[in-house]
């Protein structure tokens, strides 16, 4: 039997249920109430939780979770992660972890903590109008130095608290602006930062780095893998220096952060956004896959202030110890109707070809796109080379697997 109190997940992952099984610790799922059944069938302990409820209700979450004798909240998706703040201030008797857990979703709110702290940030706003994106458009151009039939420099328009790329529109003209609907406001405006984008997924028990890993995007939201090339990991002293001022700057103590980075041609490095729950792109997948150990236990073992020094240290290996190098390509149908899929023997029989889960949808016509979300399946690589799999991903991104 464990010593060890429950844990709660909130959301709902098999991934995340098949790790806390591996681990061998109890665990409660908390999750909105179509879960039941499925948590039943499986003989999982479960509470009904809806996360679109307002905040001032967490004391609802709070008590039966106290009753259980959890110990900590681990979120698992964007909605999660307030709440996991707002149940974990209970349970650590730490009320600014709520407030803490608000950065994590408001991007502006982010931005400007990380500026105070130090961090390099691009220039950003808030927008509450299309007047105001006109106006950040061209103070930004401005500062620039555009002139009159220069290209203009784009800025980026993300919601406040939306995940990954969702909402995300690229501003280069009045035009751009006026597509912008109005139940888009108020958001978040932004710069355009150059240099090579790429994301750390770090786990962090009382304050201290336990494993940083580095995905490099090979093209933003349809390829990426593990560990990142050369180019990347040659900076790695400078990134987990970063890492831990932002770490340190957030005061986060225990769990996981994702952030994302730019890095210049020179090598400095701009802070993008980070979250505070499991990554996607498949990434956790990915650092199985590449590293040997299991990032959603790791994720529920840094989360835990009980977690030892001693399970700590058995459970992490070295950074610099990978089996292989793992990526993933994102498949999206190039037309607008996906009846029939193809799977050419030459990318089955590629050396670097590890498997696909790429579906036929039940219905033919192709969803429209929401960010980089709706994907249609995955088709997985590994191998030593990372050239080589950037050219895999190039080359079968641009191949039409539905007809």
């Amino acid at each position: 039997m464990s010593q060890h109190a429950p844990i709660a997940l909130l959301g709902w992952s098999l991934h995340a249920l098949e790790a806390m099984q591996e681990l061998g610790r109890p665990f409660v799922v908390v999750a909105p109430e179509p879960f039941r059944a499925l948590a039943k069938e499986h003989d999982l302990e479960f509470f009904s939780w809806d996360f679109e409820r307002r905040n001032e209700n967490s004391h609802e979450l709070v008590e039966p979770l106290q009753e259980r004798g959890v110990s900590s909240a681990i979120p698992l998706y964007e909605e999660c992660v307030t709440w996991a703040g707002a149940v974990n201030s209970v349970l650590w008797e730490a009320p600014r972890l709520f407030n803490q857990s608000l950065l994590f979703r408001d991007k502006a709110m982010m931005k400007r903590k990380a500026q105070i702290s130090g961090i390099r940030v691009g220039v950003f706003e808030e927008a509450e109008t299309h007047q105001d994106v006109r106006k950040f458009l061209g103070r930004v151009n401005k500062a620039l130095l555009k002139l009159d039939g220069d290209t203009t420099d784009p800025v980026h328009l993300k919601p406040f608290a939306s995940a990954g790329c969702v909402g995300h529109r690229l501003i280069r003209s009045d035009d751009d602006v006026n597509e912008i609907p109005l139940t888009e406001f108020p958001c978040l405006l932004e710069s355009h930062l150059d240099g090579q984008e790429f994301s750390c997924e770090v786990f962090v028990h009382d304050g201290k780095i336990r494993f940083l890993n580095i995905t490099e995007y090979v093209h933003l939201g349809h390829s990426n893998f593990v560990p990142a090339s050369d180019r990347l990991e040659s900076k790695r002293d400078t990134i987990r220096a970063a890492v831990q001022d932002l770490i340190d700057a957030f005061e986060v103590r225990y769990g996981m952060i994702h952030p994302e980075w730019f890095v210049t041609a020179d090598g400095k490095l701009n802070f993008g956004e980070v979250a505070a729950r499991v990554p996607g792109g498949h990434i956790f997948e990915l650092i199985q896959r590449a590293y040997g150990f299991n990032p959603f236990a790791a994720f529920a073992l840094c989360g835990d202030p009980n977690t030892t020094e001693a399970e700590l240290e058995a459970f992490f290996p070295s950074e610099s110890e990978f089996k292989t190098r793992a990526g993933c390509l994102m498949v999206y149908p190039r037309g607008k109707v996906a009846s029939k899929l193809e799977v050419p023997a030459e990318l089955e029989g590629d050396p670097y070809f590890e498997h696909h889960n790429l579906f036929v949808p039940a219905t033919p016509k192709v969803q429209e796109r929401v960010g980089y979300g709706n994907h249609y399946g995955t088709i997985f690589f590994a191998g030593d080379d990372p050239r080589r799999m950037e050219d895999l991903f190039w080359k079968w991104e641009e191949y039409d697997f539905y007809s």
